[in-house]
């Protein structure tokens, strides 16, 4: 698959998505829980979450790994931003049914899984640097980004 087309499919999956959460805020009656929760989650990532990624980015890492790093700290800083809620007010102890899941450990367990795909992507790329430049000849059949 090239590159186009892996960026038209991840696309159209992001506008399904987009159109999910839209129907699904066209049944809200009241917008202003929504609004605020928005707004304070830009202003975490805009005033904490981006630029610590950024700092730890510079500082922490050199070479092909920054990206890796930076992406990976992105997603779990988003994943933490989204999260807060069921983790800082766990609801009622009395009835299971308003928060029935284990938030807390659903949460690590994806902060665990960000941090295993963010280390097997620098390990793909340290490898594939040390491997050298390949030769393009007449029996290659590996994809270009297109």
């Amino acid at each position: 698959m090239t590159t186009r087309v892996v960026r038209l499919v991840t696309g159209l999956l992001g506008l399904a998505l987009l159109g999910t959460g839209v129907s699904l805020l066209l049944e809200v009656r009241d917008l202003t829980g929504v609004v605020v929760w928005l707004g304070g989650a830009v202003l975490l990532h805009d005033a904490l979450i981006a630029p610590s990624v950024l700092l730890i980015g510079m500082f922490a890492v050199r070479g092909a790994a920054r990206g890796t790093l930076r992406g990976g700290l992105l997603v779990a800083g988003t994943l933490t931003v989204v999260a807060l809620p069921p983790l800082l007010r766990p609801g009622p102890r009395g009835n299971p049914s308003v928060l029935p899941l284990d938030y807390s450990r659903n949460w690590l367990l994806t902060l665990l899984i960000v941090a295993a795909v963010s280390a097997v992507l620098v390990l793909a790329r340290t490898v594939r640097r040390r491997q050298g430049p390949r030769r393009r000849g007449a029996g290659d059949t590996s994809l270009t980004n297109s």
